[in-house]
């Protein structure tokens, strides 16, 4: 049990929030737990202060962190320099010879992502070197008929400790929870998912299935012991929390970003480069980053851009409010629409195309309505003067060039109204889209910039 007495590694001056300290203590208690604190309140340094207690307390040695790839190094690896400088830690992410020879190292924290597992589980269950598992954003394990479940359920033994964090732990549906009642607390999951969904939910017809009345206590009484803190309740937190979300190129987008770094070093060689040229040629970047490139003839080449769809999806399941999501470029607006629509999310379209009188419908029916939970918003087209509460969340997909309209933008939810504290989601894959983002919060004019911004991006070739 953490008490008050004890002394965490921490910057001078830094204590803790009650919420944090208490959900620290929560967790020492507890070798099966499970955390539903929302996105923004700090869970991860409550996680790292719990592990580093247990360590001193000498009852577990190493610790497995699994998460998603976008937050391995900006949430979790620069948490535990922070809050636990004096413990070693390691990100498992390259080949699989790589991520096998830092699972093996004497790092005391391991962070690794949900498909880089498979490379180390072998090794990871037959020597047993976790004592402590992890499971940040834990909805990657509500099905236990995928692989990543099963081999999950391996590698956690009856000693193991298991925390499975997660804002949302039924997102969509009542049976989305078996996964993780099942995973890290068996005795309390019915023993079969056919038992559970009936349980909790109700046959409309051949496909269409509803939740019974008394599904959220069946929920409940499952997915415990649970703590959770609203960033409402947690009234010491800043505002707005900005948060980066980091999504690696494929294979396929670092190939035309390196060519087109290219071809922009073999310009400027030489030559003066005005801010209207370097524009246009950061703008082919960002477009490579986001996954669709305007040709000088007008037509759209799509690239593979799935790492940044899935990181979409995951800010927005781990949402406890309504969000919206601020996309630059038209085409990638359309990418996106069909990603969340195949994927059940209801979501509708602000850009230059729709009509004024449509957009006051969805704009109501966003704020004043149950069923709508995101809009993807081309900036300009929703910058001023609209009023969008409803949401506590931004993400955005990728930055804009004008440090008026990201301000303006967000200020559509940083407005008078709103019940609850913000958090903006920074999506990054590539050194342009750190550096805009740099300037963006910084409030640095982007035109004025855009030269050294340029000529930066061509030094790091």
């Amino acid at each position: 049990m953490i008490n008050d007495s004890y002394k965490w590694p921490r910057p001078l001056g830094f204590t803790p929030f009650d919420h944090q300290r208490e959900t620290a203590n929560f967790l020492t208690d507890n070798s099966r737990a499970f955390c539903f604190n929302e996105q923004g309140t700090g869970k991860t340094a409550s996680v790292i202060w719990a592990a580093d207690y247990l360590m001193k307390a000498g009852m577990i040695k190493r610790v497995l962190v699994v998460c998603p790839l976008s937050i391995m190094q900006s949430a979790w690896q620069n948490d535990l320099f922070k809050f636990a400088v004096h413990r070693t830690v390691d990100v498992a992410y390259g080949s699989a010879e790589k991520r096998n020879k830092i699972a093996n190292s004497t790092a005391e924290f391991v962070i690794i992502n949900y498909d880089g597992l498979p490379a180390i589980a072998e090794s990871a269950i037959n020597s047993k070197m976790f004592d402590l598992v992890v499971i940040d954003e834990a909805n990657a394990y509500k099905n236990v008929q995928t692989k990543r479940w099963k081999l999950m359920r391996k590698l956690i033994t009856p000693d193991t400790w298991l925390w499975m964090l997660t804002g949302t732990p039924a997102a969509q549906s009542p049976v989305d929870a078996y996964g993780l009642g099942k995973l890290c607390v068996p005795q309390r999951a019915p023993r079969f998912f056919g038992d559970y969904r009936e349980s909790v939910m109700q046959a409309m017809g051949p496909f269409r299935w509803i939740p019974r009345p008394n599904s959220e206590k069946i929920v409940f009484e499952m997915l415990q012991p649970a703590i959770r803190f609203e960033k409402s309740q947690c009234l010491d937190l800043p505002d707005v929390t900005f948060v980066t979300r980091q999504a690696p190129l494929t294979p396929q987008q670092r190939k035309y970003y390196k060519e087109l770094k290219d071809q922009m070093l073999m310009e400027a060689a030489g030559e003066e480069i005005s801010s209207v040229n370097a524009a246009a040629k950061m703008n082919k970047l960002l477009q490579i980053s986001c996954g669709s490139v305007y040709t000088d003839s007008g037509a759209v080449i799509d690239f593979d851009v799935s790492n940044r769809l899935a990181i979409v999806e995951e800010v927005i399941n781990e949402s406890s409010h309504k969000v919206l999501v601020f996309v630059p470029y038209r085409h990638t607006i359309t990418l996106l629409r069909d990603y969340l629509t195949k994927a059940g999310i209801k979501c509708e379209v602000i850009n230059g195309d729709v009509q004024v009188r449509n957009r006051t419908s969805i704009f109501k029916r966003f704020q004043e309505g149950t069923d709508l939970k995101v809009l993807i918003i081309q900036p300009q087209a929703a910058a001023h003067g609209v009023t969008l509460t409803a949401a506590d969340t931004i993400i955005w997909y990728a930055p804009v060039t004008s440090t008026e309209t990201y301000l303006q933008a967000n200020a559509r939810i940083d407005r008078p109204g709103q019940r609850n504290p913000m958090t903006v989601v920074h999506i990054e894959g590539s050194p342009v889209e750190r550096k805009l983002y740099f300037m963006l919060q910084n409030n640095i004019t982007n035109h004025e910039k855009v030269i050294d911004l340029y000529k930066k991006e061509l030094d790091e070739s």
